[in-house]
């Protein structure tokens, strides 16, 4: 199933920073448009048109779009998709402080404050507990990592460690790390409680953009597994689902973030996988309308292990949400443009969504459904006999 990727844009309240140095607000939306008002280097304003646009500057006014509305409008629609038996992924992209991990993570335990991942594993395990039906089982697994420096550190490791793992190519799967922690949860609170502890892991460091800025890229993996047993058949039918949640760290300006020494070093590698992601976004939109020409573009995944690890979520086997978070400030004017740019580019990404399931039970179920076709025919025609015998 081909689906183009969806794409959000929120733009958060203006930060102590910005309200000290008295930067105007150059950004407004209009349901699903969004204005870069004009300013005093920039004479005409600019218009983009997305899926979603979220407006959290000021609560007072009407259109203000809180945590819960961010998860109705995307986290539900990926959680269906689960359900269904497909792959997932909502990404999070802009600038350092721009408010990726409020919207992914949220700030505090408040109900209110909750961010898209909590939200969702919380709603995850409320349908699992709704489930009435006797013959259908689910299983959940969580994997949580982060990509510091463009080596892969496992956040959930028992033991603590911070040893790099190395990233695989399976022939059927695609990339995968080696290694990385599997672990079954069976409720929202085993899930939460892993959150925490693998937040506690990720690296953060101050900067002058970001009292706690990512310095690393971090993607929290749900695999869900539905297994309904045929009674007829005696055999179990499973359907597996990946759901990815990616908190990506920010790019920076070092004139603006005073980075220095190990700070400098993560700001590089960080903008040089951005650099790569943006390029891969560009080099999929474009191939979107080659494919159409009968032509076929090269894109460069393995440029950087962040792009080829989210292979399958771009372009590939998954229904894929990306969230654009922006400034308001006039101060980050080109930086919410470039972000803007960014995702008004991913739109065009087209995805080829299955649903995962065994062959043998895709097989099994195909043949159900063509004998209750079959059967339904049949009961069609012995009707319409038995109405012209009467008539008769």
């Amino acid at each position: 199933m081909s689906s183009k990727v969806k794409v959000a844009v929120r733009v958060r309240p203006l930060n102590k920073r910005e309200l000290d140095i008295g930067t105007n607000i150059v950004v407004d939306m209009d349901n699903n448009q969004t204005f870069l008002l004009p300013t005093s280097t920039q004479k005409s304003p600019r218009t983009f048109a997305f899926d979603h646009c979220f407006w959290t500057i000021d609560e007072k006014n009407p259109k203000y779009a809180d945590q819960e509305k961010v998860f109705a409008a995307l986290g539900v629609d990926v959680l269906d998709s689960a359900f269904e038996g497909y792959n997932a992924c909502i990404f999070a992209y802009g600038q350092t402080g721009s408010g990726k991990s409020y919207t992914m993570m949220g700030a505090g335990s408040e109900e209110h404050l909750k961010g898209i991942i909590p939200r969702l594993c919380d709603t995850l395990f409320s349908r699992i507990d709704q489930n009435a039906d006797p013959q259908l089982s689910f299983t959940v697994e969580v994997s949580y990592m982060e990509i510091y420096n463009e080596k892969v550190r496992d956040l959930l490791n028992p033991k603590g460690e911070k040893h790099h793992l190395k990233v695989r190519e399976h022939l059927v799967l695609g990339p995968y790390v080696e290694n990385l922690s599997k672990l079954a949860v069976r409720s929202f609170c085993d899930i939460n409680d892993l959150m925490s502890e693998g937040n506690k892991s990720r690296t953060v460091a101050a900067t002058q953009m970001n009292a706690e800025s990512s310095r690393s890229h971090a993607v929290f993996s749900i695999v869900l597994t539905q297994t309904s047993f045929d009674p007829a058949t005696q055999t179990g039918l499973e359907k597996v689902s990946k759901v990815s949640l990616v908190d990506l760290a920010g790019s920076e300006r070092v004139s603006k973030t005073g980075a220095e020494g190990d700070r400098l070093k993560e700001g590089s590698n960080i903008n040089k996988s951005l650099t790569t992601l943006g390029i891969v976004i560009s080099a999929l939109a474009e191939q979107g309308i080659a494919a159409k020409k009968g032509k076929q573009g090269f894109v460069p995944y393995r440029d950087s292990t962040l792009t080829w690890l989210l292979k399958d979520n771009l372009g590939g086997n998954s229904r894929t949400v990306m969230v654009a978070t922006i400034s308001p400030a006039e101060d980050n004017y080109e930086e919410s443009l470039s972000t803007l740019r960014y995702a008004d580019r991913a739109k065009k990404i087209v995805n080829h969504a299955v649903v995962n399931e065994d062959p043998n039970s895709r097989v099994i179920r195909e043949l159900r459904e063509e004998v209750e076709k079959l059967r339904l025919m049949l009961t069609r025609g012995d009707r319409k006999s038995t109405r012209l015998n009467s008539s008769h």
